[in-house]
């Protein structure tokens, strides 16, 4: 029963009728001690459901509820790892062994998609975890995310594997069960993919099918042409679909310190942005937009020219939502004021800090954007001198960090059989730092995973998605 004590401490109430499985995940996510990337309330990193919508707007689910599957690529765009069973491919007896294995241990934990109606309660489709088992009655425990309608309560398991095995009316597919443990690697730290634009269809379409077939009908005869191909037709709105992790926070948390964990992962950022830079194909990226002569890039920025303010005024703004509790809100939040400061106590290194006003209404709320800067000697400044302020995430580091997360099978069509090796050797994860790579790899997953959506293979398709 270790996972129960685990389980309890993160027990929560779902806040919508049907957001059973939001609250479940969360609680789950929680209890594996996961990190959010991102602040809940105050300075408390902490998973809730209103955090969970890039794989399903919040308005979606609280109208409709969400599928097994989607749910199943909520845990993994969560940073979670997963591995999910429908009733028609598993048994009861490997789902007993699983259900003992996570009620013995606290890495580990299993959700559960049942019908309630075959356990004589009230309601049909509903989620919630298992919190432990009964080893002599062949019981589970199910802390039931509706506590305004049931208890955490003990189930025969076979009752329960009856209940799973209905057919959800709206996917036409079984229910089932997921395994949800910590990943051996850390989700992005620097950058993450984002579905909550419109555009992100049209961008992936793009990165996955007609990159390929691009590459394939030019003879491309050097590092320049292949990026010149690949940049000529890139969406003009990808911005919105690979984003920058950006530390958030209001200064009435924490004032004008930074804490310990703050410093820590501000470093690994800043690392992670060094890394990218000292790639060969960062270079070959810079020296493309940085070339006046390329119309393809006239769309694309170079990190000297990126617009600090306005980049700090569209993060802020959106912190402030999250940090307010307000995400799936449609108030308006306004950036005033913007000043950048150097933090630096102790003898540490000097910390770039974006200072603003963000205002709703009436209210005013002071919030700071933490900038991982790989420029060792930095010039603080106010508003009037703002766009100097360099080498933080731009689009030339954006932009190799996609390159490097596409698939490799991406370049075969490279004609060239000497620039196809050099391109392979440009952009091989193989040969990268390790804090880089669990970056690229995490991206190439979360690639994998759109895709599946774009194609509608959500339901069907349950597994890790490659990297």
């Amino acid at each position: 029963m270790e996972n129960f004590y685990r389980l309890i401490s993160y027990f929560q109430t779902q806040s919508e009728p049907a957001y059973c499985g939001l609250a479940s995940l969360s609680m789950v996510l929680n209890a594996l001690a996961i990190d959010p990337g991102r602040k809940w309330k105050g300075p408390w990193r902490w998973f809730d459901e209103s955090m969970l919508d890039c794989c399903e707007s919040l308005e979606t689910v609280k109208s409709k509820g969400i599928s097994f599957g989607k749910l199943v690529s909520l845990a993994h765009c969560a940073g979670a790892k997963v591995e999910a069973f429908r009733t028609n491919h598993s048994n009861i007896d490997e789902f007993r062994k699983y259900v003992m294995r996570c009620s013995s241990s606290d890495d580990c934990h299993v959700i559960s998609s049942y019908d309630r109606s075959v356990l004589k309660q009230t309601g049909t489709g509903h989620f919630s975890p298992v919190g432990g088992y009964h080893a002599e009655k062949d019981m589970a425990l199910i802390l039931d995310v509706a506590r305004f309608k049931y208890p955490p309560h003990w189930v025969p398991l076979n009752i329960l594997w009856d209940a799973m095995s209905n057919v959800d009316e709206s996917t036409g597919q079984r229910r089932g069960f997921m395994l949800i443990s910590r990943p051996h690697r850390e989700p992005g730290q620097l950058y993450t993919l984002s579905c909550k634009h419109e555009s992100w269809v049209g961008v992936a379409k793009y990165l996955m099918d007609d990159v390929p077939l691009l590459l394939k009908s030019e003879d491309v005869k050097d590092i320049q042409e292949v990026l010149s191909v690949v940049f000529m037709s890139l969406p003009s709105n990808f911005e919105d679909f690979i984003k920058w992790v950006a530390e958030v926070r209001r200064r009435e948390d924490i004032g004008q310190t930074l804490s310990m964990e703050e410093k820590a992962r501000l470093a690994v950022k800043e690392e992670v942005l060094k890394q990218v830079q000292e790639t060969g194909l960062y270079k070959h990226v810079s020296e493309l937009l940085l070339s006046s002569k390329n119309s393809c890039c006239r769309n694309l920025t170079s990190g000297c020219e990126e617009d600090l303010p306005n980049i700090a005024a569209s993060v802020c703004c959106h912190g402030a939502q999250i940090l307010s509790g307000n995400s799936a809100s449609p108030l308006v939040y306004c950036w005033q004021e913007a000043c950048v400061k150097c933090l630096k106590a102790n003898g540490d290194k000097p910390v770039t800090v974006v200072c603003g006003t963000v205002v709703n209404g009436g209210s005013e709320e002071k919030v700071d954007m933490l900038v991982p800067s790989s420029q060792m000697n930095l010039s603080c400044c106010c508003a009037g001198s703002i766009n100097h302020i360099g080498l933080h995430p731009a689009s030339n580091d954006v932009l190799t960090a996609l390159l490097l997360a596409l698939p490799q099978k991406t370049w075969s069509g490279i004609k060239d059989v000497k620039l196809l090796k050099e391109v392979y050797s440009l952009v091989s994860t193989a040969s990268l730092p390790t804090l880089l790579q669990e970056e690229v790899l995490h991206l190439r997953r979360q690639l994998h995973l759109l895709k599946r959506c774009q194609e509608n293979r959500i339901e069907e398709d349950l597994g890790e998605p490659l990297s």
